[in-house]
């Protein structure tokens, strides 16, 4: 069996990878990124790094800190945490990018730091748009970047994959906005959660760059962990202006030379024509049109002639952040506003993805045009985009924005509206004071949803068997763990439901106390129902939601073995397994679990039958029959046996 790209990044990454040894979906690796981006949590991340022991940093030129977040905040507890994170980077040598210079992730594709075939981490769940660049760019947790400063490496398990095959272009008017939007609500069943996804076909030698870091971008909303385009002729064009960009400010040691994206391209990795995806899509580029998601939910669209004949005033447009503040973007929305003013009532703001393209935007006069329309300039960073700053939304306010969540609160109060949509459309729903644009070139009626529906597909593939081999353990790990299953069987059951935050931030609570409180805010019977020694077997996308660890720490606190799903929220796994608890996805097991108590209503099931999980051989045997699961391999098992990750990495800083 072949390799996927990011199978084959990933195998580039990887550590202590026996020779001969291809890595595939649910390995388990020891991962040595390229770099690994923090922003204003880099004064979060400074703690534990310190807390696992360790005082200097592995490799200085690996982590970058990038300032985005709260940058219009100047209170002297703000400016003090600012001022902590520059002493640390001048201290340790890292790179320091202050308030102002714009947004992480487009700071990281400037400055050369995410070159094709690479892996590229940061602490933000928007890490996704490096993949724009043919890079494996993907979110981690506060845990893992404290681990990579300390030791330049964490642990990653390779997910599904999922090829998306793009044909057809774009029509003119229809931008890289218009196109994620429309996979997101085309694609609206979990299609490709916790997955990573690579594109391909046709279509996407049609995309400029500015589109696929779009795409790439909004991948995350579409519950995506890694978007993924190849490196083509787009992608070598961008690099070489970059280059021309080293070479212009005179860097003594420039990421970016024209050598360098020969060698890139010289060593870049493809897919195997006989890699396995466990899904491919198809997507017809030619069908998509404008649409608006909203309110305050990304997976609900709506075409522009439906949503203008609504007659949906607004209060505040946006046009900003990570997705769509760049210089194309701002080119577009200057050439509706020239000469116009924004409507009376409305308040427009615009920010810059980075001071670059913000000189460059005041260069080609874009900035003044927008500034003579009536537009508020907000300094490069997130801003509003994430409820900071000037410009947040009121109660009761609706609000047009080309930013990429919508979720209720996100940009201000959880009594606001939001929609989301392409500079375009923000700019036109400016001048109009209402969400606007059905008059825009491309812009069709409810028919062109239709239309990406029909040519819109999914195809499931069956999973090929792997060369099945005893799987070694380390001294310290069980063989073989049993216990009742305790069946909950709801789908997407989030953190909250399994450890509310009535509890999360209440300090001092000792083990028992959180176990105690496990689940309660999912079923108050369940403490009742609950004994020491059960195996818990939940539904698909367990723990989604927040990222606290409580949520993980209490179910072992309380006593239950181990948790077995059909799928994890990727966060909630990795906080498992960073606390030294085990959980494992067997989705053939509870498809059956579902089956057999359908007509169950309870919330949760003493099933009242024994299971065997055999981690020599993956298998799960219940009910009289076996199932599969993925291998836990040595570095799963070493989190388990030593207590969790900070422990590893302090017995890893021991020996270096």
């Amino acid at each position: 069996m072949g390799q996927t790209l990011i199978e084959k990044i990933a195998q580039r990454f990887a550590l202590d990878i026996e020779e001969g040894r291809q890595v595939h979906t649910g390995d388990f690796l020891s991962i040595k990124p390229s770099h690994v981006m923090t922003h204003d949590n880099t004064a979060a991340v400074i703690p534990k790094f310190e807390s696992m022991g360790a005082s200097q940093i592995f490799d200085s030129s690996q982590p970058v800190f990038a300032v985005d977040h709260d940058i219009q905040n100047t209170s002297p507890e703000n400016l003090g945490k600012y001022a902590k994170i520059e002493a640390f980077a001048n201290r340790q040598g890292i790179a320091f990018y202050p308030p102002g210079r714009g947004i992480g992730h487009q700071v990281m594709v400037e400055e050369g730091y995410v070159l094709p075939g690479t892996f590229v981490v940061g602490s933000d769940s928007h890490s996704n748009l490096y993949g724009a660049l043919g890079a494996l760019g993907t979110p981690v947790v506060r845990t893992d970047a404290a681990a990579i400063w300390a030791t330049g490496r964490t642990w990653w398990q390779i997910p599904d994959i999922i090829r998306v095959n793009l044909v057809g272009s774009l029509s003119p008017g229809v931008t890289g906005k218009d196109v994620i939007i429309s996979l997101i609500g085309i694609f609206n069943n979990d299609e490709v959660l916790n997955a990573c996804l690579e594109f391909a076909g046709p279509g996407v030698s049609s995309l400029r760059m500015d589109e696929r870091l779009a795409i790439s971008n909004m991948t995350t909303e579409w519950g995506a962990l890694a978007g993924v385009f190849p490196f083509d002729e787009t992608t070598r064009e961008y690099m070489l202006k970059r280059a021309e960009v080293f070479k212009g400010r005179g860097d003594a040691n420039p990421r970016l030379t024209p050598e360098i994206v020969a060698q890139v391209e010289e060593t870049l990795p493809v897919a195997d024509a006989d890699a396995y995806y466990v899904k491919e899509l198809d997507f017809d580029l030619s069908k998509v049109s404008p649409f608006v998601a909203g309110p305050n939910e990304v997976k609900t669209i709506v075409s522009l002639p439906e949503i203008e004949e609504r007659d949906i005033k607004i209060d505040k447009a946006f046009l900003l952040s990570c997705v769509n503040g760049r210089l194309e973007d701002f080119a577009e929305a200057a050439g509706i506003l020239k000469g116009k003013r924004i409507a009376p009532g409305v308040k427009m703001y615009i920010a810059a993805a980075s001071s670059e393209i913000e000189a460059e935007a005041e260069r080609l006069g874009y900035w003044k045009v927008l500034l003579d329309a009536g537009s508020t300039a907000l300094p490069p960073g997130c801003g509003p985009c994430i409820g900071l700053g000037d410009g947040v939304l009121a109660d009761g306010e609706v609000g047009i924005s080309a930013t990429n969540r919508n979720f209720k609160g996100r940009m201000g109060s959880r009594e606001s509206f939001v929609y989301l949509a392409s500079p375009a459309v923000v700019a036109t729903s400016a001048l109009a004071g209402k969400i606007a644009g059905a008059s825009l070139g491309q812009s069709r009626d409810e028919q062109s949803r239709e239309a990406m529906q029909s040519t819109s597909n999914v195809r499931e593939n069956d999973q090929p068997k792997r060369a099945s081999s005893a799987v070694r353990i380390l001294p310290g790990f069980p063989e073989l763990m049993e216990g009742e299953l305790l069946w909950v069987p709801a789908n997407n059951l989030n953190t909250d439901g399994i450890y509310g935050k009535e509890f999360t931030y209440k300090d001092g609570m000792s083990p028992d106390e959180m176990g105690s409180k496990a689940m309660l805010n999912y079923d108050p019977a369940f403490q009742d129902k609950a004994r020491e020694g059960d195996i818990l077997i939940g539904g698909y996308n367990f723990g989604s939601g927040s990222s606290r660890e409580q949520a993980a720490t209490a179910l072992k606190y309380r006593g239950l073995r181990m948790v077995i799903a059909g799928s994890y929220s990727q966060t909630y796994k990795r906080n498992a397994f960073n606390n030294g608890y085990v959980v494992i996805e067997c989705p053939s097991l509870v498809d059956d679990l579902q089956s057999s108590f359908a007509n169950d209503k309870a919330l949760t099931i003493r099933t009242g039958k024994q299971a065997k999980v055999d981690f020599v051989n993956a298998s799960i045997t219940f009910n009289d029959k076996t199932y599969s699961f993925a291998p836990l391999g040595e570095i799963a098992q070493e989190l388990v046996v030593k207590g969790g990750f900070e422990a590893v990495i302090r017995d890893q800083l021991a020996v270096l």
